[in-house]
């Protein structure tokens, strides 16, 4: 699965009617609807924002889509079917359209929101989601320096650095980088004795190009 880095932005006239598109990364239907709501608040003055978006729940990707006032399946079923298409999860488009003075008929309107969409996809930089873990690791304070180099050399974030009695780093790892991590310790003797697993999740990893 694929997915976005940061927000994008685009624009598109056709036929005098501007059609403003943003995408942006999500983690859950909720912020996914702020951030609609958000446009919504920005371009206040626009006739309409068509939205969709593909979320990954519990057991199922969860999508949604809508016209925002525009003639049935002319806007925000075009758009879905872009993020389908491409594969983009946890990521919601927002178009939203001041309208020109010209109707662009049905045809006219699938074709401008599908370009605005495309364009916003095209422009963006573009991350895989792979399965992963958030966990804690104590760590002495002779091992904590090679930790940190292993980790960047790696690609591996580093969510959280603790100096207290009980020193401890908190990484965010992919199901693959935590078994390559857990056996390149035991070559190097740096003994793991409690691991803490914080929470599951997907983890965004940089594609250098889009597919």
């Amino acid at each position: 699965m694929k997915t976005i880095n940061q927000e994008v932005s685009t624009e598109i006239v056709e036929k005098k009617s501007k059609f403003i598109c943003h995408l942006f990364y999500v983690e859950n239907t909720q912020e996914a609807e702020q951030k609609i709501e958000e446009v919504r608040k920005k371009y206040y003055d626009a006739r309409h924002h068509c939205f969709a978006y593909r979320i990954i729940g519990e057991k199922q990707i969860i999508e949604r889509a809508s016209d925002d006032g525009e003639p049935s399946g002319t806007a925000g079923a075009p758009m879905l079917q872009l993020l389908s298409k491409n594969e983009l999860v946890n990521v919601v488009a927002v178009v939203t359209r001041y309208f020109g003075g010209i109707l662009l008929g049905t045809g006219g309107l699938v074709r401008a929101y599908s370009q605005a969409t495309t364009e916003g996809i095209q422009r963006a930089d573009w991350s895989s989601l792979e399965l992963g873990e958030v966990i804690k690791l104590p760590v002495s304070y002779q091992n904590l320096a090679y930790l940190q180099y292993y980790c960047k050399k790696n690609g591996i974030s580093i969510v959280e650095t603790n100096f207290d009695e009980e020193p401890y780093i908190i990484l965010e790892i992919t199901m693959y980088e935590k078994g390559k991590f857990l056996y390149e310790m035991e070559e190097k003797q740096f003994s793991i004795q409690k691991m803490e697993i914080l929470q599951e999740k997907y983890i965004q990893k940089k594609i250098q190009e889009n597919a």
